[in-house]
């Protein structure tokens, strides 16, 4: 299998028959063998029932379901474990993501021969309670993993040799750091790919200060981990 597409969501019904229609069309454009595994992160509105009405709809659509909200790491672990795709491609449920960038996250692991390939976001439109935190995690996270290339390690867009998602594990909020326990597990061929930011369509974002919080000490864990 060409792709696997690793989808963590919570709260997010309005969005996901839109946002698979627009995977399907880019994946069915480029001719690509692919899968969209939903992780349902024990959402409390209508979001299982969405996906089990596009697993019923296609062959391509396979999820899981927690019973109830554990976070986007756990999220991404059990994802990633299912995955079967040579390469595996990480974006978030809301339409901020753009499917259109697949095709070339694709080409930059299977023809550059990168290991991880990051987004970034250049133009944002976030609140600035999203996006000052955003920018705190991102310089501390260039400081302590000495990975200067990358300018927004925590953007939910990213690509992966299913090797390095098999390599490592991912708790609290780790998800914000996998390019640095990429490269604790070995892999150091690491790029970035500046991609379009859309503004949310539906919902609301759900970072905050806790996680801001919860993420800064999962960081300190690192890097005692790495000593």
């Amino acid at each position: 299998m060409d792709i696997s597409v690793v989808i963590p969501l919570y709260n997010e019904e309005e969005s996901l028959p839109e946002l698979f229609a627009w995977i399907q069309r880019v994946m069915d454009a480029n001719h690509f063998n692919y899968e969209v595994i939903f992780v349902n992160d024990g959402s409390t509105d209508h979001s299982w029932q969405v996906i089990e009405k596009l697993r019923s709809e296609s062959d391509n659509v396979k999820g899981i379901k927690f019973r109830r909200n554990y976070g986007k790491s756990p999220a991404l672990y059990c994802g990633f474990e299912k995955a079967q795709g040579d390469v595996v491609i990480t974006m978030d449920a809301d339409l901020q993501d753009s499917p259109d960038e697949i095709p070339e996250l694709y080409r930059m692991i299977t023809e550059d021969g990168y290991d991880l390939v990051s987004g970034y976001k250049q133009k944002r439109y976030d609140p600035l309670s999203k996006t000052i935190p955003t920018k705190l995690f991102n310089a501390t996270a260039r400081a302590v993993s000495g990975i200067k290339n990358l300018h927004d390690f925590n953007c939910g867009l990213k690509a992966y040799r299913s090797e390095v998602v098999k390599s490592i594990d991912i708790y609290g909020e780790m998800h914000r750091y996998i390019p640095m326990l990429a490269q604790g597990a070995g892999f150091s061929k690491i790029g970035e790919k500046v991609v379009q930011h859309r503004a949310r369509k539906y919902g609301h974002t759900k970072f905050g200060l806790e996680r801001f919080v919860n993420g800064m000490l999962d960081m300190i864990s690192i890097v005692v981990l790495r000593r």
